[in-house]
C-alpha cells in the first residue's frame, strides 16, 4: 500500500495519473495547502522541502522499512522503477524519457506557475511578468509542439512518466489557456491523455479532496501558499 500525500495541483495530479494507470493500491492522505498543512513537522519528516506530493511505500522492493519519497519527478521515476511500467527499457528510450522528465521539472512547471501566479494570484498587474512568463510559456509548448510532431508521446510511441509530469501543467489556468491553434500536436497529444480513463478518475478527486478547488483564494490561504509569513528554516 502506498499512502499518497496528496492535494489537487499540477504536482499531486502526477503521481494519481500515474497510480491510476498502474492500478496500484493507495490512501490520500490530504495535505490542505492553503491551511499550512505542508509545514506540520510529521509531513516535514518525509518532505523536507515542505512541498506536496510525497508517498510513504509500505511494500518497497526491497523488503525493507516503509520508503518515502518527494518531489514529483522522483516520485514518478520511483514507481517506475518499481512497478517496470511507463519507462522504457531500452537505454536510448530511457534516456530520453529522463531528458523529458527533467525538462519538465526544470522548465514547463516552474515557467507555467510562475505564468499563473502573475495571471491569476498576484494583488496588482506587473506588466514585465506577465509578458516575460507568458513568452516563456509559449516558447516551451513549441517546443512540445515540435517534439510530438515526431512522435505520439514525449519519450517516444509509448505513455509514460514524461507525459504524465507535463500533461498537468498545459491549461492548468483557465485565464491563460494555451494556444492550441499555434501547437495542433499539443492538441493532439492533451486531448488523447484527457480521454483516457486513468485521466478521468484521477481528476475527479480535484473536487473530492478539495471541494472548494477553483474558488478565490483567502488571505490565510495567500499566505501559506505564497511565502508572505516570516520565513520558516
Amino acid at each position: 500500500m502506498i499512502d499518497l500525500y496528496y492535494w489537487p495541483t499540477p504536482n499531486g495530479h502526477k503521481i494519481t495519473l500515474f497510480l491510476e494507470e498502474a492500478g496500484l493500491p493507495y490512501t490520500i492522505r490530504p495535505v490542505n495547502i492553503g491551511a499550512g498543512d505542508q509545514f506540520k513537522p510529521e509531513f516535514l519528516a518525509i518532505s523536507p522541502n515542505n512541498k506536496m506530493p510525497a508517498i510513504v511505500d509500505h511494500a518497497p522492493a526491497d523488503g525493507g522499512a516503509p520508503q518515502s519519497v518527494f518531489e514529483s519527478g522522483a516520485i514518478l521515476l520511483y514507481l517506475a522503477e518499481k512497478t517496470g511500467r511507463f519507462l522504457p527499457a531500452t537505454p536510448r528510450g530511457r534516456v530520453a524519457a529522463l531528458e523529458w522528465l527533467f525538462w519538465q521539472m526544470g522548465g514547463l512547471g516552474p515557467m507555467t506557475g510562475q505564468m499563473g501566479h502573475f495571471n491569476v494570484y498576484a494583488p496588482e498587474p506587473i506588466p514585465y511578468a506577465i509578458e516575460r512568463y507568458g513568452r516563456e510559456v509559449a516558447r516551451l509548448h513549441g517546443v512540445m509542439d515540435k517534439r510530438l510532431a515526431e512522435s505520439a508521446y514525449l519519450a517516444g510511441d509509448e505513455y509514460g512518466i514524461a507525459d504524465m509530469a507535463s500533461y498537468p501543467w498545459i491549461h492548468a489556468y483557465d485565464k491563460v489557456p494555451p494556444d492550441f491553434g499555434a501547437f495542433p500536436n499539443l492538441r493532439r497529444w492533451h486531448e488523447s491523455i484527457a480521454a483516457r480513463p486513468a485521466t478521468q478518475r484521477a481528476y475527479a478527486l480535484r473536487t473530492q479532496v478539495n471541494p472548494n478547488a477553483g474558488q478565490p483564494l483567502t488571505d490565510e490561504e495567500r499566505k501559506h501558499l505564497f511565502n508572505q509569513g516570516p520565513v520558516k528554516s
